[in-house]
């Protein structure tokens, strides 16, 4: 059942018949919480259960909604520009379509722990249950995939709400907060009253690290002989890449970041070992597996990180765990130190012991360590094989990373192998530049995280780096980018298949490529000019350093670069499912 206009206001008045005419509507209280938070973005997608809320949008002109083409991508392009900004990426849908469009991007951010509200349109209060038109339970529906919802029934909660959820979103281990707000509740009045602060008995998340972990921490560094700082996506959402810096300049151990944590710390430092986990490098999950002591910092022991946790339980170890979120702390591994803390405040207490403590583990002892990493390192398993035949993929990104080195630049991926050749290949020095899925392993983020991205670093180069798959889930944003003029550059690893599906299926499933070749490609150049941009081809490696350079040039301007490459190619090193994480391919020899 629907309800008519006059229903909705009829309902509407009678939950606010005490409130004046002069009082501010749901919907403009909803926009003037936004303004209180600083809010200068909108992603979204107008429909029937937010029409008021766009009409308040209409009247104010300090947010800028930005109308995307679907309602996953204004959820992306929000996620996007909260992981480049630190700040909350905030979406707008409408009910029902609205609501289950974006669900995959609500998930997205969930894995990822990024800081985000979602505005939902609901059905009038009245007609919640009954089936009414484009209604769906918002709070069942999202309640596993996010750090928190509201249902807003009064429209005198709807500011309160509205800071809480705020607050949840930034505060602890960040993440989605969904706000759904029903037709009735958008149009009722009110006065406005915005809260100078939070307060809620059921969470408060834990800041400060306890002082005895840490000196037990310290203890346990100092007395090492095989130490490792292992750091994830925690040190970038705490903001705590100098503490990192500054901990391993103090200490002078060997670093890896997880595929989240890249930036952290210099990839271009001589104590960086690469990534590690499933395609790692060698000698960073050789390190991770043969380390006597290791510090995870902000990181979660994930099955892509140490696969087989029997395997890595194998060697024995002692385990210092740094993580705001006590429910990730021996989810997985267990730890002997556990800290609780905001992984910042804790490292910067760690240091200030470290600094008060004369012991250091003795020069020769750390030498050696670093000559047996030395070793490992001697196998160079990123390197790979120049052709004059063909584009190989991994030398479009290594080309892309000489040619912006130094430069105020961001990198997007889908998800795939484009995914992990541009986490190998392309060397991240500074945190927030490389923006991608990791948990939920989201095809089609790309091109709405470029989009956010631009928006907020306007100066920025913003380059995606997709698949002709991935690409195709939302290149329809395309039209977005025409619109906002945010002239992003899409470089597109064209190799025909999925190449990920198909190179499990080479390793695992005996060759056969069951629906993982992508026949009935488009001509992206086409597509690309009929959205009003450049588009241009490449077929031969001579044409990869001009082409880049172009992409460069045409600074105004969206291009879509499609890269014709290598479609037998696969990502190396590599972990097999169940295997553990230093039993790894090198390569095609290996197999």
């Amino acid at each position: 059942m629907d309800m008519s206009a006059a229903e909705v206001k009829r309902a509407a008045s009678a939950q606010a018949a005490s409130s004046p005419a002069t009082d501010p509507n749901g919907s403009e209280i909803l926009v003037k919480s936004l303004q209180a938070e600083g809010v200068k973005f909108l992603w979204g997608y107008p429909g029937g259960a937010v029409l008021y809320i766009y009409d308040a949008l209409y009247k104010q002109d300090t947010i800028e909604h930005v109308l995307v083409r679907h309602e996953q991508a204004a959820v992306h392009a929000a996620d996007g520009y909260a992981r480049a900004t630190g700040e909350v990426g905030v979406a707008l849908v409408t009910s029902g379509p609205g609501v289950t469009n974006a669900i995959t991007g609500i998930a997205t951010a969930y894995m990822d722990s990024i800081p985000m509200v979602i505005i939902t349109g609901q059905v009038p209060t009245a007609a919640i249950g009954l089936d009414a038109f484009q209604e769906c339970d918002t709070i069942g529906i999202t309640r596993p995939i996010v750090k928190h919802n509201f249902l807003v029934k009064d429209v005198r909660d709807l500011a309160a709400t509205l800071k809480k959820a705020f607050h949840i979103a930034r505060t602890g281990r960040p993440g989605p907060v969904v706000v759904d707000i029903p037709k009735d509740v958008s149009l009722a009045r009110t006065p406005f009253v915005y809260p100078d602060k939070v307060e809620m008995r059921s969470y408060n998340p834990v800041k400060k690290g306890h002082s005895g972990q840490i000196r037990k921490a310290v203890q346990l560094l100092l007395s090492a002989k095989r130490p490792y700082i292992y750091t994830g996506g925690g040190v970038i959402l705490g903001e705590a890449h100098k503490e990192l810096r500054e901990l391993a300049d103090l200490l002078g151990y060997p670093v890896t970041n997880t595929l989240m944590g890249l930036g952290a710390f210099p990839s271009t430092d001589p104590r960086f070992l690469g990534m590690l986990g499933m395609h790692g490098t060698y000698e960073a999950n050789m390190t991770m597996q043969h380390s006597d002591v290791l510090i995870a910092i902000g990181a979660r022991f994930d099955d892509r990180v140490i696969g087989n946790p029997k395997h890595f339980a194998s060697v024995e170890r002692k385990i210092i765990h740094i993580d705001i979120d006590p429910s990730s702390i021996s989810k997985r591994v267990k730890v002997d130190i556990p800290i609780v803390g905001d992984v910042k405040d804790v490292l910067q207490e760690l240091i200030a012991q470290i600094k008060e403590t004369p012991t250091r583990i003795e020069s020769s002892v750390l030498s050696a360590w670093w000559a047996q990493i030395n070793e490992w390192r001697k196998k160079d398993c990123l390197g790979f094989k120049l052709s004059d035949e063909v584009i190989k993929p991994q030398a479009v990104v290594d080309k892309l990373w000489e040619l912006t080195r130094g430069t105020d630049t961001y990198i997007t991926s889908d998800v795939g192998q484009h995914q992990m050749w541009a986490a190998q290949y392309y060397r991240f020095d500074e945190p927030r530049r490389w923006i991608n899925s990791g948990g939920l392993g989201t095809m089609g983020v790309g091109l709405p995280y470029a989009m956010g991205i631009k928006l907020a670093k306007p100066e920025a180069d913003v380059f995606c780096i997709t698949g002709e798959g991935s690409i195709q889930m939302n290149i329809q944003e395309l039209s977005t980018c025409q619109q906002y003029k945010t002239p992003v550059k899409v470089i597109s690893l064209n190799n025909r298949y999925l190449g990920m599906v198909r190179q499990w299926q080479e390793l695992d499933y005996e060759g056969r490529y069951s629906h993982s070749y992508m026949d009935a490609l488009p001509d992206f150049v086409k597509i690309a000019e009929a959205y009003g941009h450049v588009g241009l081809k490449i077929e031969k490696p001579s044409e990869v350093e001009p082409a880049l350079k172009e992409l460069i040039r045409l600074k105004d301007r969206t291009v879509f670069l499609d890269v014709r490459t290598d479609p037998t190619e696969n990502v190396w090193p590599m972990v097999k499912a169940g295997k553990g994480i230093s039993e790894m391919l090198l390569g095609s020899e290996d197999l």
